[in-house]
């Protein structure tokens, strides 16, 4: 009886002991994280409002399973198989009064109607219809099938075809005419026989009938060798908006060795192109269906095309070449965004080099364009919702003559709204923080959006009335919130966390004051066994004057060498300073784990950061090391202050961006840092893609001093301290090929103090535990070895 009793007491003591995380390892932090336990995800809600649904694994299961809640009961229930088939997609598009929403799901058009819930499916066929829209008067609904557009009537179920996108056109007809003489003998023939005469009558009648066919056949609209695109139709169904894409020529992409295979040979993986590569080119065209014609938007009017970056100041041969060459700068234009009536229509106009951005007012009948806001910028066009080729909800009608969207013009992201008529443009939010995110409700008169009013690395939810006012605070959890407004605008669900606090779910009524309801409890009891800090957000001023941000974790008892860790986030513009849950959270428990052993660490919001507006933002303009880095000598230097670190004893780590920056640090402030981690590192900004360093450098062959001055391995006889390199061999983002060309540069330079870890199977963000163990303990051994002199 004794020894049954002792059975359960000791497996309680065997679960108790399991949930106690002890001291902390690399081996424990690096697992899979399931061990810390699963946020819920993709939080979306049922067309209806009355359910919540979110992806979740509390049982920590192989994968996330779909579980919801209702507004009345709080308890998730796993949801069945069946119904999460039946589940219409979140993306679709409303009526006007929201009671109908038409999608596609699996290449078919369905509608559903509300309060019923009926789904109808409209479209059943082997090929793909996309791009369901109501027509302007929401009696049948438009889409998209192989890049044409068709019309399908609710009540009649009349299928029409609009547009007839052809490779190439159909011949019209023979060439030329006849000579003099050919036209002499076919009247002479006509003049002398009868039967010709029977022959050319009835010509005449096949002619007409012809002629007849062809004018009821759709106008071909021949796109050639070109890519067809942003096909739409303005609500009364006149014009048809698309693009022309010509495909670039003789850009040539990188290939990636894959090395660990089933096959046990080796194999290529297809990768990108580099930056400064040919790029595609658009011409955008209207098909005006009641005058059967087609023509260009034209781009020659709009202010500013011919205009020059400053940075051709510095090439005095290649500004001279571009002033006589006067050419037009390439830009792109977006899909069209028509209001209500088809009056008027909006579209936003981006240049290739990045440096401008126009709202156009569109005459589609000329397909002329007048300006309604230009934002210029010397570095690059940016910043949250300043993107202009997708409307949506940063930008679209206000009503049928104000048009709302987001620009940088104050120095931080705000809420702008341009009377299409008048010309004239109300500034709606204002103030150093950024409006992050953005709706308009479905009545259009007010605007709900995320921003960081009370400080940068908090955000909340808010609304302000359409036509401006003062902000009205929503949430009151401090940290990150992530809001998911339900269609019928009452409720909120809200993923939130807290800097030692993983994301969970909570919900709220849409009311300014109300408690927002915990629903999820997602992390183990492992997980909560060990006292994770709360980083202390401070901030400092740099050599240049400016605000930054950063964590500080301060351990109780430092190390008697008094050592220091810089952390490096990556991106470049991503803020990791804050007061939510990090992405980071690895390295969050990494920076743990050295503050138990006596390090103080350091996180950063260098100069690039997302969360501080355009300086911050462009700060790093044709010189990347330049004082996103000083930033961490002056982070350093507050350490050395405030918190009485060794400045003989400062090492930093980061991967990606801050990879980069670790080898800036390493090969450029030799006597700052003692040594680095540098994890999958660009070490050659020639050699990274178009998309993200063009904007910041332009190109390599307009703009070497960029590139010279911003490219780790220019630098690498700089190098005193240890420094320590580590990639992933199939990177895709950054590719392998980067860090053995630094490696061969340092081979050349006889330098001995760095060394080189490859992870065969790992891409840029590494997957496997065991990677992720063998990364955390060299750097560990290192920082050890060079900051403590074990």
């Amino acid at each position: 009886m004794k020894k049954l009793l002792f059975l359960p007491l000791l497996f309680s003591c065997v679960i108790a002991s399991a949930q106690n995380l002890g001291p902390l390892t690399i081996e424990k932090i690096m697992r899979d994280p399931k061990w810390i336990g699963t946020s819920p995800s993709n939080i979306r809600w049922s067309d209806d409002s009355r359910k919540v649904y979110f992806s979740w694994n509390p049982t920590n299961a192989e994968r996330d399973d779909l579980y919801s809640i209702t507004t009345g009961n709080l308890k998730p229930q796993l949801v069945s198989v069946n119904e999460h088939k039946s589940l219409p997609p979140e993306n679709g598009r409303w009526n006007k009064n929201h009671t109908k929403k038409i999608y596609e799901q699996n290449g078919d058009i369905f509608l559903i109607s509300l309060p019923s819930g009926k789904t109808t499916q409209l479209t059943y066929t082997s090929d793909r219809e996309s791009n369901p829209v109501f027509t302007g008067d929401e009696s049948a609904v438009i889409y998209s099938k192989d890049n044409n557009l068709y019309k399908l009537s609710f009540a009649k179920g009349e299928l029409v075809q609009l547009t007839n996108f052809v490779k190439t056109a159909s011949s019209t007809g023979k060439k030329g005419g006849d000579n003099a003489q050919e036209k002499w003998l076919k009247k002479q023939q006509l003049e002398l026989f009868d039967i010709i005469k029977v022959e050319e009558k009835d010509r005449k009648l096949d002619s007409a009938e012809r002629k007849e066919l062809a004018a009821r056949r759709l106008k071909e609209l021949a796109f050639g060798d070109k890519r067809v695109g942003s096909v739409q139709i303005s609500p009364d169904e006149r014009f048809v908006t698309y693009r022309l894409v010509q495909p670039a020529e003789g850009a040539k992409n990188a290939i990636v060795p894959n090395y660990v295979t089933a096959s046990g040979y080796t194999e290529d993986i297809p990768n990108r192109t580099k930056v400064g590569a040919p790029q595609s080119t658009s011409v955008s065209y209207i098909f005006d269906r009641e005058r059967d014609t087609v023509y260009a938007i034209s781009t020659k009017e709009i202010p500013g095309i011919k205009d020059l970056p400053d940075y051709l100041k510095d090439y005095s041969k290649q500004l001279e070449e571009r002033k006589k060459a006067n050419a037009d700068r390439k830009v792109d234009i977006s899909a069209v965004i028509w209001n209500d009536n088809s009056k008027y229509a909006v579209v936003v106009v981006e240049s290739q080099d990045n440096k401008d951005r126009w709202i156009m007012k569109l005459d589609a009948a000329s397909g002329k364009l007048s300006l309604l806001d230009r934002q210029r910028d010397e570095a690059w066009i940016g910043g949250p919702g300043t993107g202009g080729f997708f409307a949506d909800g940063t930008l679209g009608w206000l009503d049928n003559t104000h048009f709302y969207y987001q620009s940088e013009a104050s120095g931080y992201s705000h809420l702008y709204v341009a009377d299409v008529v008048s010309g004239n443009k109300k500034q709606l939010t204002s103030g150093k923080w950024e409006v992050q995110t953005l709706r308009l409700s479905n009545d259009k008169k007010t605007f709900y959006f995320t921003a960081n009013i009370e400080h940068p690395g908090v955000t909340a939810f808010y609304k302000i009335p359409a036509g401006g006012g003062a902000p009205v605070k929503l949430t009151t959890m401090k940290g990150g919130n992530e809001i998911d407004l339900s269609p019928d605008e009452k409720w909120l669900a809200i993923r939130y966390s807290y800097s030692n606090k993983p994301w969970e779910l909570y919900l709220q009524p849409n009311k300014p004051g109300a408690k927002a309801v915990q629903v999820t409890n997602s992390i183990s009891a492992e997980f909560k066994s060990y006292p994770w800090r709360e980083p202390e957000v401070i901030s400092f001023k740099n050599r240049y004057g400016s605000d930054i941000y950063a964590r500080v974790y301060a351990p109780k008892n430092p190390d008697p060498a008094k050592p220091a860790v810089v952390f490096v986030h990556g991106a470049g513009y991503l803020q990791n300073a804050h007061y939510w849950w990090s992405s980071y959270f690895r390295e969050y428990m990494f920076n743990n784990m050295l503050v138990d052993n006596g390090y103080t660490v350091m996180d950063i919001d260098y100069t690039a950061s997302s969360g501080y507006g355009r300086d911050i933002r462009t700060g790093i303009y044709r010189h990347m090391g330049g004082r996103d880095l000083t930033d961490q000598v002056d982070g350093v230097k507050y350490l050395v202050d405030k918190y009485g670190v060794n400045p003989k004893h400062v090492g930093l780590y980061g991967g990606s961006y801050g990879g980069f920056i670790t080898l800036m640090a390493l090969f450029t402030q030799p006597d700052v840092f003692a040594s680095g981690g540098a994890i999958r590192s660009v070490t050659d900004w020639a050699h990274y893609n178009h998309g993200y360093t063009s904007n910041i450098l332009n190109e390599p062959f307009e703009d070497e001093i960029a590139y010279r001055q911003s490219s780790p391995i220019y630098f690498a006889n700089g190098l005193k301290g240890r420094l320590l390199m580590l990639h992933g061999m199939v990177d895709q983002n950054v590719n392998y090929q980067d860090i053995i060309r630094l490696t061969q540069k340092l081979i050349e330079l006889h330098k001995e103090n760095w060394e080189l870890a490859s992870y065969p199977v790992e891409d840029h963000g590494f997957v496997q535990p065991s990677s992720w163990t063998d990364e955390y303990k060299r750097i560990y051994k290192l920082f050890e070895e060079t900051l403590k002199g074990k």
